[in-house]
């Protein structure tokens, strides 16, 4: 892939040197010489100075033949429309915008691009470490909306159905693994203790299951 990354802060300099690892032709573009050294040594990408703004350094960049763009510089309006540009007037395949301040989320979406916040998806982990550990995160999809948990059945649930157990609406089952075999598991699935749930749920979903689980479930 040719991979442009605009900015070369700490995040855009480990990611274009991630890209570079994996065999990526990588272009890195900020508007300041002396942010390149945030690059490792070995780094043999390409770098442009300037401001990612004006389309005469996008084009030295190389946008006209770029797969991917990522804008990661701490300026919201500045990632929004160096993505939009990308997105919209190049055709740019995959264009991802990370966001700092949260209240410019909007704008990226209005704009239909892949967004990254840092500040909503950090707020959001640590919110959920915070809490109980017996259901564990093993994977969170966009900025943390919707997260897979697994977690494992205990004892006051054992012959139980899993429709008794997960909220309608905000959680669903994703499989269900006992003595090592994985199935699609149904509403009518019976529970047995140490079976391994996982399933998809949003945070509210997830606080809602917690309390299930933690309190005494008898017939």
């Amino acid at each position: 892939m040719n991979v442009i990354v605009i900015g070369c802060g700490r995040v855009g300099a480990e990611l274009a040197y991630r890209l570079y690892q994996r065999g990526h032709r990588v272009t890195v573009v900020d508007p300041a010489e002396d942010a390149f050294d945030n690059l490792p040594a070995d780094f043999r990408g390409h770098t442009v100075a300037g401001e990612a703004l004006g389309q005469d350094v996008l084009r030295r960049a190389g946008i006209d033949q770029a797969d991917g763009l990522a804008a990661v510089t701490p300026s919201d309006s500045i990632n929004a429309v160096v993505a939009h540009v990308a997105n919209s007037v190049y055709h740019v395949p995959s264009v991802v915008v990370r966001n700092y301040d949260p209240r410019w989320r909007p704008v990226h979406e209005t704009f239909g691009l892949q967004v990254v916040s840092s500040t909503s998806w950090g707020a959001q982990r640590i919110e959920e470490l915070l809490y109980q550990t017996e259901i564990r995160t093993i994977f969170s999809a966009g900025n943390g909306e919707v997260e897979l948990y697994e977690f494992g059945v205990p004892q006051a649930w054992h012959g139980r159905t899993l429709g008794e157990l997960l909220p309608t609406d905000p959680c669903r089952a994703v499989s269900l693994t006992h003595a090592g075999r994985a199935k699609l598991p149904s509403p009518e699935t019976r529970l047995e203790v140490g079976d391994v749930v996982h399933l998809s749920a949003t945070l509210d979903g997830i606080q809602d299951l917690r309390k299930r689980l933690s309190g005494p479930k008898e017939d």
